[in-house]
């Protein structure tokens, strides 16, 4: 589990898991009023149409199998573009390990083989190339995860449990939510940790790499994880998608070169308790600030305690991993500090981690 304070054991010794491709199904005071009458509350937002979203976004969503030397799996993608698809790392990753066949079938039930791009274990990110694509393969308008809000009504598309064109709908349960998932690295040593969106929208095995899309039908984020609680339970209404941002910053690298850096500090971490203002908060705390890093560059300091980077709170040593990694390299980010009692903010340079 990777949520703060692991969500007190997700308060019933639950567990945190990337949505693992399943092979096959195994057995989601006054009210206001239209007329924006003075006094009768604000005009009543238009209720979304999910069979129109559910139309326009299904043709960009595929469902993803992988015939590999450990077995067979399946789970989603979403076309980005007139022959690339995206998905998560652990979706592909046993064939891109051990050697086999990542095959993505159309919502009209055409089946293409695809090679792989480039994957990405530490965002849990790849990205296949389709061999021969149709030229009507339909890319997903793409929008901006930085303009949710909690409680904006999202719908989720993917292939759960091998159910191609499965579509959920909720809402945005929560923003900023740092999560980890360890299991998603599929060997790579390298835990996940991204600053997810949490949803109450329905997710289960098979719908990683799916598409998150908001009530226009624009991507907002990747379907990749959810809690559990334990072993084969299901969706407990508590899921988790990869940013639009971390997904375009890493998608953009991976097309651009093969791999992904990701920002670096340089400095230990550790949850930690800062006083400032005569009030006592949760933060981030400085260890060990790395001689030449982007953190001593900035002026940080052992026993510094960050509660905000560019306005986002920031409460945890993984709310910080978090936050940084979903930047890009060489992007600058002002951290709120508290040091002896007193706030400051500093601004800092990220530049990518050492391999």
């Amino acid at each position: 589990m990777g949520l703060r304070h692991h969500l007190a054991a997700l308060a019933l010794a639950g567990a945190l898991t990337a949505c693992v491709p399943s092979a096959a199904p195994t057995d989601a005071s006054s009210p206001s009023t239209a007329s924006g009458t003075p006094g009768q509350g604000a005009p009543a937002a238009p209720a979304a149409d999910w069979s129109d979203v559910a139309k326009r976004v299904s043709p960009s969503v595929v469902a993803i199998s992988v015939q590999a030397r450990q077995g067979s799996s399946s789970g989603s993608g979403v076309v980005i573009d007139d022959k690339h698809v995206v998905t998560n790392h652990h979706v592909i990753a046993s064939a891109s390990q051990g050697g086999g066949q990542v095959l993505v079938t159309l919502h009209d039930e055409r089946v293409f083989a695809t090679r792989l791009v480039g994957s990405d274990a530490a965002s849990d990110l790849a990205v296949l190339e389709v061999v021969d694509p149709p030229k009507d393969l339909t890319a997903i308008e793409v929008g901006s995860s930085d303009e949710l809000v909690v409680g904006a009504p999202v719908m989720a598309v993917g292939n759960p449990l091998g159910l191609a064109g499965t579509v959920t709908t909720g809402i945005v349960s929560a923003l900023n939510r740092p999560v980890t998932a360890g299991d998603a690295s599929q060997g790579s040593g390298e835990p996940v940790v991204t600053n997810a969106i949490q949803t109450s929208a329905a997710v289960n095995p098979g719908n990683s790499g799916g598409a998150l899309v908001n009530a226009d039908g624009k991507l907002v984020g990747i379907n990749s994880s959810i809690a559990t609680l334990g072993q084969g339970s299901g969706n407990i209404g508590i899921s988790f998608a990869i940013t639009q941002r971390q997904m375009q910053s890493v998608v953009d690298q991976i097309l651009t070169s093969g791999t992904a850096q990701h920002p670096w500090l340089g400095v230990q971490v550790q949850d930690a308790i800062v006083e400032v203002d005569g009030s006592r908060r949760w933060a981030a705390g400085l260890g060990a600030v790395g001689a030449d890093t982007p953190a001593q560059k900035a002026g940080l300091k052992d026993g510094d305690g960050i509660t905000a980077i560019d306005g986002e709170a920031v409460d945890s040593a993984l709310s910080l991993i978090a936050q940084v990694r979903e930047r890009r390299v060489g992007s600058t980010a002002k951290l709120t500090v508290v040091r002896d009692g007193k706030q400051q903010e500093l601004e800092v340079s990220l530049a990518a981690r050492p391999s």
